[in-house]
């Protein structure tokens, strides 16, 4: 009797304990959802495996097993670089990165660095600063700005150069924004308003030089015009324009000076009476 009631404690004993152990497990979550734009870094007893888990849905075991989910998504870090130019111009360059880490490395990446926030500040805010500040000492700070394009290229192969031994993929560099000392900023500017002045001098120096230029030849129109006139004025003409001009009436007073009148020996009209016509002379046999 005794040993029945042993065997039936040992029996509520091993289906309680089944019972909590698996009420620990389901509790602890045997199953893992890796969503999306996420890999998930499998760790057992806390050591780094080689399988990386996609999106979607795992079975892990509790206990045992420990998923960390790392996101794999283009992130954005704004970075402010303090560097110096070659003249030894302080200047101040607000930089964008876009990028994410390589999917098939996100368990190294884990392993060696940490999750996204380290990975910021320990790989990514120090490789920018050194990154931009060889590529700025190279130029002027004057060549920071007029050959800017140059200056994002060589920081972005640089850049990608370096974060790729750590696992991490470079998507793009932009370069916000860029701040001199004041003193410097201020020289920039006097220098922009001398190279206006200068320009506008030698505007109104070439719009002066073109007017006179046609000053010139407006002068040389006229001349040329006087010349072609005055050729083309003979006495013959002038006579016409008198005939056409005169009304046909005779001064009623005038001075002692001969009257002008119609010159006939330009007008051919002393050979026409010398020479009478036909008609004429008809008229003078007449009875």
């Amino acid at each position: 009797m005794r040993s029945a009631q042993e065997v039936n404690q040992n029996l509520i004993i091993a289906l309680g304990f089944v019972a909590a152990l698996l009420f620990l497990l389901f509790s602890a979550g045997p199953l893992v959802v890796v969503g999306a734009g996420y890999r998930g870094v499998v760790m057992n007893f806390g050591k780094v495996q080689d399988t990386i888990l996609d999106e979607g849905l795992h079975f892990r075991i509790p206990i045992m097993t420990e998923i960390k989910q790392m996101s794999v998504r283009v992130q954005k870090t704004d970075i402010l670089a303090q560097v110096g130019s070659r003249d030894l111009q302080d200047v101040k360059l607000d930089v964008a990165v876009n990028w994410h880490i390589d999917p098939l490395k996100v368990n190294k990446v884990y392993q060696n660095i940490g999750d996204e926030t380290q990975v910021v500040n320990r790989i990514l805010i120090p490789a920018v600063g050194e990154v931009v500040k060889a590529a700025a000492a190279k130029k002027n700070a004057e060549e920071i700005l007029t050959k800017r394009p140059e200056l994002k290229a060589e920081i972005d192969d640089n850049l990608d150069e370096r974060l790729a031994n750590y696992g991490i993929i470079l998507d793009s560099v932009s370069l916000l924004d860029v701040d001199f000392s004041p003193e410097f900023s201020n020289a920039i500017e006097q220098k922009q308003i001398a190279e206006q002045e200068a320009q506008r001098a030698a505007y109104i120096a070439q719009k002066a030089q073109r007017e006179a230029e046609a000053e010139v030849n407006r002068a040389r129109g006229k001349a040329e015009a006087q010349r072609l006139l005055q050729m083309t004025l003979t006495p013959e003409v002038l006579q016409n324009k008198a005939l056409e001009a005169w009304d046909g009436k005779l001064p009623m007073v005038y001075g002692g000076q001969p009257l002008p009148f119609i010159n006939i020996d330009l007008l051919g009209l002393k050979q026409n009476a010398n020479n009478p016509t036909p008609a004429t002379q008809d008229a003078k046999t007449a009875p």
